[in-house]
């Protein structure tokens, strides 16, 4: 049941178009990748964690599955800012960062750089 909730939640959002489904191995991927990088690459948070597909899964299946395909970004509005929102999609979950990599390494310097001045 969950899963099914879960894909119209994403439809809903438009963080997947209407007819994308997932592969059966997604839960396993992520799971594992959450592991292996725990923390969101923008901010550093461990709240309300996600793995976001650099090139989304709709628009190439045969990524979907790939390590080297995915990022983890949170969803918990850490300092006013959803990382996967913004960062990921730009603002709207219909649109692509092709630079969210690029990004990602970027913002977290200035985080880090912030944090450290509060310290």
């Amino acid at each position: 049941m969950r899963p099914l909730f879960n894909y119209i939640a994403d439809v809903v959002s438009g963080k997947a178009p209407l007819g994308a489904v997932r592969s059966g191995k997604w839960a396993t991927v992520r799971k594992t990748h959450i592991k292996a990088s725990p923390t969101c690459a923008v901010c550093g948070g461990t709240s309300k964690i996600t793995v976001h597909h650099l090139v989304p899964f709709h628009i190439d299946p045969s990524k979907e599955l790939d390590p080297t395909n995915l990022i983890t970004l949170c969803e918990s509005w850490n300092n006013g800012v959803q990382c996967h929102l913004w960062f990921g999609h730009l603002g709207n979950y219909k649109d692509i960062n092709p630079d969210v990599l690029a990004d990602t390494k970027i913002w977290n310097k200035k985080v880090e750089i912030t944090r450290n001045k509060t310290n």
